[in-house]
């Protein structure tokens, strides 16, 4: 990537950053149009290869700004002093739910790089979420009171279930080409966090 990027100004850059969301998100990563977004965003073609030098350099920049734009969302300074498992994932993803309410072009980026399988990305992606995935409990779930789970409940376990959910809710929806309702999403998330912690839980702590 060309530093000369980070010295357009914050607008130019954000045109850029959107429109390539914005294609990346309607579109397969083989099909996305580099010419569209360079369309979109008031740019050459030229000039976009200028600051990005190819497609996949683009594609892999918009996902680590993506991670950060929603890990900035969710990591606010009251969310360290969250101490119950399931107090915390439901912060989480009461955040992400109005970040993606707001930014739905990041929202559906993300959920097509998470899904992408045997395009020219696939391999890169994958590397980055086995990367991400490994120390999440570490980092964000390490001042939660693990004294509440029940004897022989293992909350990294229960944390992997309910992400599983959740993928795959998004992936069914996928597989028959229907788009993700957000709220049905969420609706369905609060059920099932629900039952997680019924089975998890010790009885005093429900």
């Amino acid at each position: 990537m060309n530093d000369k990027f980070f010295q357009l100004t914050k607008e130019k850059q954000m045109r850029i950053i959107n429109a390539g969301f914005e294609v990346f998100a309607k579109n397969d990563y083989k099909k996305a149009s580099t010419e569209d977004i360079a369309v979109a965003a008031g740019i050459s073609k030229g000039l976009l290869f200028y600051y990005f030098h190819n497609k996949k350099e683009l594609y892999l920049f918009l996902y680590e700004y993506a991670v950060k734009v929603v890990t900035e969302s969710v990591v606010r300074d009251d969310f360290n002093m969250i101490t119950d498992f399931f107090e915390l994932f439901d912060y989480s993803a009461k955040r992400k739910f109005e970040l993606f309410q707001k930014l739905p072009y990041v929202s559906d980026f993300l959920m097509r790089a998470f899904f992408s399988q045997k395009e020219e990305i696939s391999e890169a992606m994958n590397r980055k979420f086995e990367n991400s995935s490994a120390g999440v409990f570490e980092d964000y779930f390490n001042n939660i009171d693990l004294q509440k789970f029940k004897e022989g409940i293992n909350p990294v376990e229960i944390l992997q279930m309910l992400t599983w959910l959740i993928d795959g809710y998004i992936h069914e929806k996928r597989r028959i080409k229907s788009s993700i309702d957000l709220e049905d999403l969420m609706e369905k998330y609060n059920r099932w966090s629900i039952l997680f912690k019924e089975i998890s839980y010790k009885e005093e702590y429900l």
